[in-house]
């Protein structure tokens, strides 16, 4: 699908022509193209918020999904948007700059919510929680104003899984990151089409075309996360079992409720035999053997 050498668009120019980022190149457009058609994210016409931190996660999003618009795949309008959320140091022109150059429509947004979650947050607590809510309220607020029906996150296989397993360790539920969802007032779609794909992908191809990445100093920095936690044990099985993170993702793809133990979703108390077997009467019943 990529022999050729063309570069579609200003944000693959330089791209490495060895046949490793070929191959790499070629597996990110394949996987987010197998996650926005199997959880059906198309609609025709439709315009989509995609959201850019700055972080090698979105930035692989935001090329891919501008390939898969070049090629044909992917009819809908991209609006690229960042949230500059006031934290101290933050480079603000890289982004737009960035943007420009690229020849990317986008919106950048100004809002100090770093000064609302640090008032807010006792000293030792982390940020996320909040800091993920206040963001998510104003880029639902920004996508209706620009007249997008989805907003779009580069949130990728390992996240999905990190999520799972802090559900599991600390929320007391079967839970994670759905690649598709509708927002609470029910007029947006949240899309995460980098749900089948590796952080060390998005790694490897940020770095390889050498966007300028730029870090998280406000709760990326913080010492103590659970995320942290659960990515130190994920990345250990990997180690000592290479693609024991795949295998897991693929189980979220395999759930059977039946095997489970939530009555929400199964049916127990109702669960009958199809032909049960007619009970023996007390005096020709076979002995039963003994347990050992």
């Amino acid at each position: 699908m990529l022999d050729d050498d063309s570069e579609i668009h200003p944000l693959f120019a330089g791209a490495p022509k060895t046949t490793e980022f070929q191959k790499l190149r070629k597996r990110l457009v394949r996987y987010v193209r197998e996650a926005v058609d199997q959880y059906g994210m198309i609609e025709p016409g439709a315009r989509w918020l995609v959201c850019l931190s700055g972080g090698k996660d979105s930035y692989t999003l935001l090329a891919v999904l501008y390939e898969l618009k070049w090629r044909g795949l992917l009819p809908v309008d991209l609006l690229a948007c960042n949230l500059d959320q006031g934290q101290p140091g933050f480079p603000a022109t890289v982004l737009p700059a960035f943007l420009e150059r690229m020849q990317v429509p986008h919106r950048i947004e100004y809002q100090d919510t770093y000064s609302v979650v640090v008032d807010k947050i006792p000293q030792g607590r982390t940020f996320c929680a909040l800091c993920s809510r206040l963001r998510r309220g104003h880029l639902y607020r920004i996508a209706r104003e620009e007249g997008c029906s989805a907003v779009v996150l580069g949130h990728h296989r390992d996240d999905i899984l990190e999520t799972f397993f802090m559900n599991l360790f600390h929320g007391g539920r079967l839970a994670t990151m759905p690649p598709k969802l509708v927002n609470e007032e029910g007029d947006l779609f949240v899309y995460r089409p980098l749900a089948h794909v590796a952080e060390a992908d998005c790694d490897k191809f940020a770095r390889a075309m050498n966007y300028p990445i730029i870090p998280c100093d406000l709760c990326g920095s913080q010492d103590g996360l659970q995320r942290q936690q659960v990515k130190q044990i994920l990345d250990g099985w990997e180690k000592n079992s290479p693609g024991r993170r795949q295998v897991m993702f693929r189980a979220l793809m395999n759930a059977r409720p039946s095997h489970l133990l939530d009555p929400k979703l199964f049916d127990f108390a109702g669960l009958v035999r199809p032909n049960p077997l007619q009970a023996p009467d007390a005096e020709n019943a076979p002995d039963i053997p003994r347990l050992r």
